[in-house]
């Protein structure tokens, strides 16, 4: 079966803020944004508390989407409730065009922990459940996608050197499928001593790692 070349969208010039994995004290902090220049949107590549997400949502005037991570802490806990963080916008599994981009979202890392009495393992994903998910996204991609926000890594550069960590090859083959021009991703955190970015020869994106916070423009 073959599939059309999706078409590139044309956005206008972005600046992004980028977070993931570290409640960094230069956002969470009464001042902020203050030195902070103007941004366009904020992408959030997981493994951060909802109460931080809500904290960008309400410092900033433009959109906060996020994707979840492996550890499962992205909500907000009011009494006994454990509620979804609000005021931002929710990207797993679907597609959502904000500041001019088309971002498709894949939260949740390859499973590296085997589910205990018949329980799943929250934030962590099998090879058929990405194969399935990520097909079923590109699917909704097929006009073009500008960015990938996700937070395992692909395979390559940013993989993890542990199992924990590996990348996940399904979102390659999205990539080549997708070809989006910036791939967001976090779970890497600088104990790897990795590079920030760098570009895949395969789908042509640059791929980043959002740890702690990065400004970037598209």
């Amino acid at each position: 079966m073959t599939h059309p070349t999706p078409t590139p969208t044309d956005p206008r010039r972005a600046r992004l803020l980028l977070v993931a994995d570290h409640v960094h004290p230069y956002i969470y902090r009464a001042a902020f944004p203050a030195g902070l220049p103007p941004v366009d949107a904020v992408l959030a590549a997981g493994d951060l508390p909802g109460d931080y997400l809500e904290f960008l949502a309400t410092k900033l005037p433009v959109p906060v989407v996020y994707v979840h991570g492996n550890h499962g802490n992205e909500h907000v806990h009011e009494g006994d409730l454990r509620l979804p963080p609000r005021g931002v916008v929710r990207a797993h599994g679907r597609v959502v065009q904000v500041a001019g981009l088309r971002i498709a979202g894949w939260g949740g890392v390859p499973q590296y922990r085997t589910p205990h009495e018949g329980q799943d393992s929250p934030g962590q994903f099998t090879p058929r459940q990405a194969a399935w998910g990520l097909r079923r996204l590109a699917w909704q991609a097929r006009r073009g996608v500008d960015v990938l926000l996700t937070h395992a890594p692909p395979e390559g550069p940013h993989a993890g050197t542990d199992h924990a960590h590996r990348g996940a090859p399904e979102l390659n083959a999205f990539m080549r499928r997708t070809r989006p021009a910036l791939v967001v991703h976090g779970h890497i955190h600088e104990y790897e001593g990795k590079k920030t970015e760098y570009l895949d020869v395969d789908s042509g994106a640059r791929v980043v790692n959002a740890y702690g916070y990065r400004i970037l423009d598209l």
